[in-house]
């Protein structure tokens, strides 16, 4: 049987490379070369046992390759065909999807609901950063890459692009309004982009890393608010003369980001959730105002399937967002170990990585 190169998750604290057979295919799927991944922050959380995935799996979701192989009824796609598929793979046929809700999708289950079941790869199958990876219902997932656009060009799409667009789309934001985004790593930075493309009028982001407050300004930030030299929240309050804003987007993971972030809304404003949290988030009384300000809490996991990538890939094509100066350094996939272990220390100004055969 073929063996490839992948990134295994072995226990909390262990990720490695190992070697693994060339995944089989099934007669809707499509075997896809992995030309460039990288690594999320999800996967950090999955490495240190954070978020529970099986031993042995195969991590990352975040897929740019070439057509390798169809399955006998996949249709409309071609073996040699440059393509990305989403960090979520929705089948396409369940009630969860057939509502819109690709992200919860219950293929499978009686009612057709999946809290987070449209996300597969690398949580219940076998993920991208490898030489390999099958991908399911390949007819709802697989969008081809357009002429003339390079890997680094498409390769925040499936998933960083998708979140962070995710979060200026479930906050509704409307033109004219005012927003605040919490944190800039790499999600954060994209809701920025996505909150500038939506017609905000004014972004206020909030984040302490000289690097990424440069970077915050270049992806549409008006304001950039340090929150190590003094509290953000009335910052923000003195920036909009005591109204607050009409949107805020979380996008760290963390209670005291939460709750700046519900603190800085107007009365009637929505607060975007975009953090992955690893513990219970309280709400404080004050500025929740009792449950009276008509505010709105919405959460969001990474849209997908393939119109999705399309939509992106069609704005990067128009040149309307440029994510290449996210990806900060470059590994090759025998270096994913080292490159884990930059990521998830966070050091040298890494933003994102880029992994290549």
């Amino acid at each position: 049987m073929p063996k490839m190169k992948a990134a295994v998750f072995v226990e909390p604290g262990r990720i490695v490379l190992d070697e693994k057979p060339v995944p089989d295919i099934g007669p809707l799927d499509a075997l896809v070369r992995i030309t460039t991944t990288t690594i999320c922050g999800t996967d950090i959380h999955i490495l240190k046992g954070e978020y529970p995935v099986a031993r042995g799996l195969t991590i990352g979701h975040e897929p740019v390759g070439i057509i390798e192989k169809l399955g006998s009824a996949v249709q409309g796609y071609r073996e040699g065909q440059r393509v990305i598929a989403g960090a979520i793979t929705p089948s396409g046929h369940s009630a969860a999807c057939l509502c819109g809700c690709h992200s919860q999708d219950g293929a499978g289950t009686k009612h057709g609901w999946k809290p987070m079941g449209g996300w597969r790869f690398g949580n219940t199958i076998d993920g991208c950063q490898a030489e390999y990876v099958r991908v399911p219902d390949a007819m709802a997932n697989l969008a081809p890459v357009p002429e003339g656009l390079t890997d680094e060009q498409v390769l925040m799409c499936p998933d960083i692009l998708s979140t962070g667009f995710s979060g200026a789309e479930s906050g509704h934001i409307r033109i004219g309004d005012t927003v605040a985004v919490f944190a800039q790593g790499p999600i954060g930075l994209c809701a920025t982009a996505g909150a500038r493309l939506m017609g905000a009028a004014r972004i206020i982001a909030v984040e302490s890393v000289p690097s990424r407050m440069e970077m915050a300004r270049r992806m549409g930030a008006d304001h950039v608010v340090d929150f190590t030299k003094g509290d953000p929240a009335e910052e923000i309050r003195n920036l909009t003369d005591g109204r607050g804003v009409d949107v805020s987007i979380e996008a760290l993971g963390r209670q005291e980001t939460f709750e700046a972030a519900l603190r800085v809304l107007r009365p009637g404003g929505t607060l975007s959730s975009l953090g992955v949290y690893s513990g219970d988030l309280k709400i404080p009384l004050d500025s929740f105002l009792a449950g009276l300000g008509d505010h709105t809490i919405r959460t969001t996991l990474c849209p997908g399937g393939k119109e999705r990538m399309r939509r992106l890939l069609a704005i990067v094509a128009s040149g309307r967002v440029d994510t290449r100066p996210l990806v900060t350094h470059r590994f090759k996939l025998d270096q994913i170990e080292e490159a884990y272990d930059l990521f998830g220390h966070q050091r040298d100004g890494v933003l994102k990585v880029a992994i290549t055969p």
